[in-house]
């Protein structure tokens, strides 16, 4: 059972998914970031393009999106051009002036404009609605051929023949494995009453205007994050409450006993110290009880996690010391993944196991906490050099990437330069530079580490390389400038 905070602001809005009265997971959004994928618009026909087979669209944005005729909904498939049947060029498809309805496929980028489709489609829970299809797509990472055809038999039943009011194209998603056929016909209702709403706002509606926006993050509290696991969802903004039960009324009754307005007077994120678990999630060490603790390492293809004893030597012998920390770390571990939201390859370096059952039980250990993560999660055992090498869904960006930016200072490698290696990269660049040039003087200007260091314990350097290039060479500390920043001047 687990229970759900929502901290709202205009500028961000945060939620919490805490379990034994533990933070899990972190979700964050913030409203000038919010990207404009999925959004459909009501557009009007700027410009045809035959010769790039594409068209600019007024969507009501400061530029002009663009729409190739890959992207039309109507344009023959590739089945008809292996008949012989080339596509229809797309300027007998649209023209200037022309109103259509279009998603965004890829936001604005630079100057260019966003990119666009006229194949509409709405993500639900648990499928993905296709309004201006008939076919029913089950997504191949779900189980096997066998399930795939039963969810699909399933799926057609709930979805009912166009003649009786039913219909539309749906794509399973990943997460519908699992699902009962009472939650399948909820998100049903739910995209068919979106695909409604749309329709209606696009009669009513001038071109440029704004039809559908996928869901903010507190709706989607509703739609994706709620379950019959949950036990409250509490939000601290009595205006996003009373939104959000408008919104729970019409399309997740069942969530709705579950939310509740919190007035305390303490902010909300502070009953169970989550701004103290943002900060310790964007560490790189993490302390187990034991006192083991982690190392987790973001890099740009994996993400590698160590387990050190530490101090903890409270088991019987150094055997059982090794395993009941590597037991402690999988479900640190597990928790680690969800709060931070690491996604892709992921290797964990458990502490060298001697014996085989405690390899597995520890596994196993693992494998049943990720068991509790609602993203996909898949792991592939020990290697021969006894990491454990898995895999996780990248669904967003983690909270590193989402909160930090890589240090300016050393430019995200972890690390800057001693001010000794600094100090003697200056004097081969003035011993360069006098090569070259025949001013009066050098000016070293650097930060005061450096500065120090050649007055002091490198003056002997710096006075012999004076004597041997003729020239005077002056010091002017800039507290500015980084520890590995210099400049040269030739007075």
């Amino acid at each position: 059972m687990h229970d759900i905070l929502i901290n709202w602001a205009p500028q961000e809005t945060r939620v919490a998914i805490i379990e034994n009265g533990a933070v899990q997971e972190l979700h964050i959004e913030r409203a000038l970031e919010r990207g404009l994928v999925g959004n459909i618009y009501l557009g009007k026909v700027a410009r045809v393009l035959p010769g790039m087979q594409s068209a600019f669209i007024d969507i009501g944005l400061e530029r002009a999106a663009f729409l190739h005729v890959a992207d039309l909904h109507t344009h023959p498939g590739p089945a008809a051009r292996h008949e012989g049947q080339p596509p229809v060029p797309i300027e007998r498809q649209v023209f200037e002036g022309q109103t259509l309805m279009v998603q965004v496929i890829k936001d604005p980028i630079g100057t260019k404009g966003a990119r666009l489709s006229t194949q509409i489609s709405i993500a639900g829970r648990m499928l993905v609605f296709l309004p201006q299809d008939n076919h029913i797509g089950i997504s191949q990472k779900i189980g096997s051929v066998e399930t795939r055809e039963q969810l699909r038999q399933r799926m057609q039943a709930l979805v009912g023949r166009p003649e009786d009011g039913g219909g539309g194209g749906f794509i399973l998603r990943t997460n519908a494995e699992e699902a009962s056929d009472p939650e399948l016909a909820d998100d049903i209702a739910y995209l068919r009453k979106t695909w409604s709403q749309i329709r209606q706002l696009a009669v009513a509606r001038p071109a440029g205007s704004l039809l559908h926006q996928d869901l903010s993050l507190v709706e989607r509290v509703l739609r994706d994050m709620a379950s019959e696991q949950t036990q409250t969802i509490r939000i601290d903004s009595r205006l996003q409450f009373e939104r959000l039960t408008e919104f729970g009324q019409a399309y997740t009754p069942t969530s709705l006993a579950k939310l509740l307005h919190y007035k305390g007077e303490r902010p909300i994120f502070d009953l169970y110290n989550v701004e103290e678990e943002i900060s310790r999630a964007l560490a790189r060490r993490v302390d187990l009880k034991s006192g083991g603790y982690l190392i987790v390492d973001q890099t740009e293809a994996l993400t590698t996690i160590d387990v050190n004893t530490g101090g903890f030597v409270g088991a019987r012998n150094f055997d059982d010391t090794i395993f009941k920390t590597n037991l402690e770390a999988a479900l640190a571990i597990a928790r680690q993944l969800r709060l931070r939201n690491l996604g892709g390859i992921i290797i964990v370096d458990f502490i060298d196991m001697a014996r085989d059952e405690h390899r597995q039980a520890v596994l196993q250990e693992f494998r049943k906490q990720l068991g509790r993560d609602r993203t996909k999660t898949t792991v592939s055992g020990f290697t021969q050099l006894g990491l454990v090498e898995m895999t996780r869904k990248r669904t967003r960006e983690s909270l590193a990437h989402m909160l930090c930016l890589p240090c300016p200072t050393c430019d995200g490698r972890g690390q800057v330069k001693t001010a000794r290696t600094v100090c003697y990269e200056v004097l081969r660049e003035i011993l360069r530079e006098a090569r070259q040039f025949d001013p009066k003087e050098f000016r070293v200007v650097a930060s005061a580490a450096v500065v120090e260091m050649l007055l002091d314990e490198e003056s002997g350097h710096l006075a012999d390389l004076s004597a041997f290039i003729g020239k005077p060479i002056s010091l002017m500390a800039e507290p500015g400038m980084n520890p590995e920043q210099y400049d040269i001047v030739l007075l």
